[in-house]
């Protein structure tokens, strides 16, 4: 007996894609624009900064994996971006990513890395523009 039927694979990816692209979103959003507050950033990010890249990549990659355009690229260079993040940001304070606050780059790289692999799934500009 299958839990959820196999047909419903591309929309569960599709599913996945859009959620975390919103989610990537937020914290580009949130870099540059202010919004969501966080109070990490408060005093704002300069936009030509390494925060200020990340900041750009997470809005502009964050839109295109949302749409499913450029999709296994995008998601490619974002799971190498996060990749980079944790590394240079939480890998130093402690091995663990339960221990250093890096949950999110360690989960964020690995799904854009699937991502990357298996595409953007249904409903997506992907999808259409090979119709």
């Amino acid at each position: 007996m299958t839990i959820i039927p196999s047909s419903w694979s591309d929309k569960l990816l599709a599913v996945l894609r859009i959620t975390t692209g919103l989610t990537f979103l937020q914290h580009g959003t949130a870099k540059l624009l202010g919004f969501p507050f966080m109070e990490y950033f408060k005093d704002g990010v300069p936009l030509f900064s390494l925060m200020g890249l990340a900041g750009v990549l997470e809005i502009v990659g964050g839109i295109l994996i949302i749409i499913g355009l450029f999709t296994r690229v995008t998601a490619f260079i974002l799971s190498g971006m996060m990749a980079v993040a944790y590394f240079m940001a939480h890998a130093p304070q402690n091995f663990f990513p339960a221990n250093n606050g890096g949950e999110a780059a360690y989960l964020f790289c690995f799904i854009f890395l699937y991502l990357a692999a298996a595409g953007a799934g249904a409903w997506s500009l992907d999808g259409s523009r090979k119709a």
